[in-house]
């Protein structure tokens, strides 16, 4: 009933839309479609009122291939969602090429931003799947300013540096600064998503090493937007970088439909929805990920019966042309 209510609702105010004049029609087109997305939205939270209560995040559709199962694309020769414009990338899991990347050893690493023509983006962003006896070994010598950030998506890892040891899980992190020697290992099933850059020092002041997890960090006031926002790394200069967690129940969405000029790197950790970059409209799902460069129109609006909740790359603290005058990151 509530569906067949909420569905009769929408076809109304549409039909209602298309009886007035033209003039009227067009000038009231916005505020309809608007409405309808509101209607639209609040029956969904409404039908799914469930995933509000629920208090642990699944994070399993990100590396599963069960995910695909209504898609069979190997019945389906040269299809992917993937697509890469100059201002943005949507990059879905059947496109993903595993391979080795130097210090992971006994681990597959699938690259999804890059430096790289034609992203030429400011960090890398890759997913790491550790195998039995997989670990991973820092090169402070060959890469002295880089700098990596560390979110584990399943499993569990073994971590050795100056301020462990340290036991980390799913939904836990950990940041390493330039210089500072550490190393992973496998505890079992370890699945990641890593975060790296060259640092760029504003200040002799060096970013400290910083680890946590998510259900431990405070839901920060975000004045007019519904959603719920995290961020993993201290705010402070130092830190040229912060990693966002965001949580949308179904029907929410971004109120701001920003344009600026910090770069994104985002991936899908559960949920659904429309992913709106430039102009165009993306149906989006757990284990997408999407590059977003300076100044490309971006929004997002949760959809489905689930919430959704996507870990979120944001340059901070550095002005926008600071990479002319210091040379692009490599």
């Amino acid at each position: 009933a509530e569906v067949t209510r909420c569905g009769a609702t929408a076809a109304g105010m549409v039909s209602a839309a298309a009886r007035l004049p033209v003039p009227r029609r067009t000038a009231l087109a916005g505020r309809r479609l608007t409405s309808v997305w509101f209607g639209l939205a609040t029956c969904a939270a409404a039908l799914s009122f469930s995933s509000a209560s629920a208090t642990k995040h699944d994070y399993t559709s990100v590396f599963s291939k069960d995910r695909d199962a209504g898609i069979k694309f190997e019945n389906l020769p040269g299809f992917t969602r993937s697509v890469v414009e100059r201002d943005h990338a949507l990059i879905t899991p059947e496109s993903r090429v595993w391979s080795g990347t130097p210090g992971w050893k006994k681990t597959n690493t699938a690259h999804l931003i890059t430096p790289s023509f034609p992203m030429a983006a400011e960090f890398t962003m890759y997913l790491v799947d550790m195998q039995e006896g997989g670990v991973f070994q820092s090169d402070e010598k060959g890469q002295p300013h880089l700098e990596r950030f560390i979110f584990v998506v399943e499993g569990s890892i073994f971590v050795k540096c100056a301020d462990g040891p340290l036991t980390l899980k799913d939904d836990h992190f950990a940041f390493f600064p330039p210089g500072y020697a550490h190393q992973i290992e496998n505890l079992g099933g370890a699945k990641l998503v890593v975060y790296e850059r060259q640092h760029f020092y504003a200040s002799e002041t060096v970013p400290a090493f910083h680890h946590g997890n998510t259900e431990e960090k405070p839901n920060l006031v975000t004045p007019g937007e519904i959603f719920k926002l995290k961020k993993c790394l201290p705010e402070q200069e130092e830190y040229d970088f912060n990693i966002h967690i965001m949580d949308f129940e179904p029907g929410e969405f971004l109120n701001v439909k920003e344009v600026h000029y910090n770069q994104h790197g985002l991936l899908l950790l559960e949920g659904q929805g429309i992913y709106r970059l430039g102009e165009r409209w993306y149906p989006v799902q757990a284990g997408d990920a999407i590059w977003m460069g300076p100044f490309v129109p971006q929004w997002y609006g949760a959809l489905g019966k689930k919430r959704s909740r996507y870990i979120l790359y944001k340059d901070t603290y550095r002005p926008p042309g600071h990479l002319m005058a210091h040379g692009a990151p490599h």
